[in-house]
């Protein structure tokens, strides 16, 4: 009979050395149950990385988890698959229900950072309503706070050069000429070449109007939800203007 089972003598003495400090630091952190909000460019995505390697937490992506349960068919999922299908969103009740299966992977036993959820105050109370009957609550809320002008400056600064995919900003990054992707010169067969001077461009998503009307939507769905978890005593209010170092130092003196 198959058997997954895996043979330590097979695994390099590096790898099992390195998985054992790994448990050994995991093992005397505390549980962390945390929610990240944040409007795009704010810089979540970096931060998030960082929080769940210091504090051995799992992270939840609610878009990821829901797709993951569609694929692997589980009875939520599919009835998440059956809402889709229809055109319908995806209720609340679902979408709490598919946290809960994922909290209890062993990734998750140290505690979790959830991304993208709660987007509403009914989505709030649902998942407080889960976690309560679990014996746990949510500890922490980081709000990346940041000025609409700092954003509207990070992000519509933004140019690429589409064929290779090099990104540029006009203030932090600048090509050497306005508006063309950098200029280099190469040797191929003996002929000096030129690569590129190819004109830049800006990803539609990165413009002031697009980006507006993102911050709109963020500010009108996600403050109701600030205000319910501050009410709790649990918003961490970070400055996410500051370069990426300060924040997380900020991070880790919320979380100590």
């Amino acid at each position: 009979m198959a058997t997954n089972s895996m043979n330590l003598e097979d695994v390099p003495s590096e790898s099992l050395m390195s998985e054992l400090l790994r448990r050994m630091k995991c093992a005397s952190k505390p549980d962390k149950r945390l929610i990240l909000i944040g409007p795009p460019g704010s810089g979540k995505g970096t931060q998030s990385p960082i929080i769940k390697d210091e504090y051995c937490l799992c992270h939840l992506a609610t878009g990821d988890m829901l797709r993951a349960a569609v694929a692997a068919k589980t009875p939520l999922g599919i009835k998440a698959k059956e809402a889709m299908d229809k055109g319908e969103l995806v209720s609340d009740d679902l979408v709490v229900g598919i946290i809960d299966e994922a909290m209890k992977k062993p990734s998750c036993k140290k505690g979790f950072i959830l991304d993208g959820f709660p987007r509403t105050v009914g989505q709030a109370q649902k998942l407080d309503d889960m976690l309560e009957k679990q014996g746990v609550k949510i500890d922490k809320v980081l709000d990346f706070a940041i000025d609409d002008a700092v954003l509207e400056e990070r992000i519509t600064g933004r140019w690429i050069h589409p064929a290779s995919g090099r990104t540029y900003h006009t203030k932090f990054a600048p090509p050497k000429v306005p508006g063309l992707d950098d200029v280099s010169q190469t040797i191929v067969l003996e002929f000096l070449h030129k690569v590129t001077g190819e004109p830049l461009v800006q990803r539609k998503d990165d413009t002031a109007a697009v980006l507006k009307s993102r911050l709109d939507a963020f500010h009108k769905q996600t403050q109701p939800v600030i205000d319910y978890y501050s009410e709790k005593g649990i918003v961490a209010k970070l400055h996410a203007e500051k370069p990426q170092k300060e924040v997380t130092d900020e991070v880790k003196k919320v979380l100590s």
